[in-house]
């Protein structure tokens, strides 16, 4: 993306030296970056989006390049289900189902309410709803997201993750690991929460970024949930 990118930058300027608008050599500053590449694709949003509980920072790969993902959990009164919204693709509705039923199979360990479930229906929201989205990987940010609702601990805002997830909580590798380091790098996030087999794939990350994040290797998903989620608040003495 990068060097598609750079390419964008060098052929405008070499046009404009070749119609004469301007002369070499040239001064490629801020602003002539934006008149040839446009507006900011990149938003360091995540610690305004993940303020509440409820809400986890994902990664993904677009035909772009890599993006960062937020999934935002909510439940409300009503027929107990999951409702799963934003385009979403079969294998990642599956993923939003393996979630729900992990969290609820688990919910002494998180520190959830018995009853946290009862006539309760979950809502799963994935944004940018126009854009097609599918895949496994967003198995981890999905747990987390409703971890974090049901546990009312918010998600770190530094933290990204990605990760397929299964009903016994192992976190299974994933692609795209350059291009989503590198999306998490840009929206300004300096963690990154990844599946212990995709260890090696950060041998493809450029040296300056792996040295300027820190990254986390999971197993399971419980070593996820150890990193992304804010300490629990411990009550005042009285």
């Amino acid at each position: 993306q990068l060097e598609r990118e750079l390419g964008t930058l060098l052929r405008k300027t070499a046009t404009q030296i070749a119609s004469g608008e301007k002369q070499a050599p040239v001064a490629i500053d801020l602003d002539a970056v934006r008149d040839a590449l446009g507006r900011q694709k990149h938003f360091q949003e995540s610690a305004i989006r993940t303020a509440v509980p409820g809400v986890a920072t994902g990664l993904a790969v677009t035909g772009a390049g890599g993006d960062v993902l937020f999934v935002e959990a909510t439940a409300m009164q009503g027929k107990p289900g999951l409702t799963l919204t934003g385009q979403l693709g079969d294998v990642m509705k599956e993923s939003g189902q393996i979630a729900l039923s992990y969290v609820r199979g688990h919910a002494d360990e998180f520190g959830i309410e018995p009853d946290a479930f009862h006539g309760q229906e979950f809502h799963v929201h994935v944004p940018a709803g126009a854009i097609p989205k599918d895949g496994p990987s967003a198995g981890v940010t999905m747990v987390t997201a409703l971890a974090s609702l049901l546990s009312g601990r918010p998600v770190k805002h530094t933290v990204g993750m990605t990760g397929e997830v299964t009903l016994q909580g192992r976190v299974l590798p994933i692609g795209g690991v350059k291009q989503k380091v590198l999306a998490a790098h840009a929206a300004g996030l300096t963690e990154v929460v990844l599946p212990e087999r995709n260890r090696g794939d950060l041998d493809d990350v450029p040296e300056e970024v792996r040295e300027a994040m820190k990254f986390d290797f999971a197993m399971t998903i419980d070593e996820v949930l150890g990193v992304a989620l804010e300490p629990e608040s411990i009550p005042a003495a009285a």
